[in-house]
């Protein structure tokens, strides 16, 4: 086959790559299989129920005290967890404990150099890291103050 091919390494090349795309099997579905659940929280007197804490939790993959001071910090509150929910101190909106959410995944959830959610938490020396399981990359954490 490369005989023919001899004086145009180009057109041997495209040749052989639409030859091996054809042989590439069909993509089925889009990459999403990580979905955060929305968040169904409640304001009740001065205090905040996240009431599918666990759920969101379990979707994250992530320790539950990490995440909890996490969200305590940022809020500038105290809270606690019973049973499935977070109760929070304050009156809280929906919106601001979904963006907090969201920025969690984004700084201790998502790989930052492949956007994939396959990541543990690792330590390397003293200093926690974020592994990724997909593409190997490790990133430096900040700490929660």
């Amino acid at each position: 086959m490369w005989e023919k091919y001899q004086d145009d390494k180009d057109s041997f090349y495209n040749t052989i790559l639409a030859r091996a795309k054809e042989q590439l099997p069909e993509i089925l579905a889009e990459d999403n299989r990580f979905v955060i659940p929305n968040v169904d929280s409640e304001v009740q007197g001065n205090r905040t129920f996240f009431r599918n804490f666990r759920e969101v939790l379990n979707a994250l993959n992530r320790p539950e005290a990490h995440f909890l001071k996490f969200l305590t910090n940022d809020l500038g509150t105290s809270g606690n967890v019973e049973g499935t929910r977070a109760i929070f101190q304050g009156k809280h909106a929906r919106g601001q404990i979904l963006r907090l959410v969201q920025r969690y995944v984004n700084d201790y959830v998502l790989c930052p150099v492949c956007g994939k959610p396959d990541t543990k938490f690792g330590l390397q020396g003293r200093v926690t890291v974020l592994h990724c399981e997909a593409c190997g990359a490790q990133s430096g954490l900040r700490s929660i103050s």
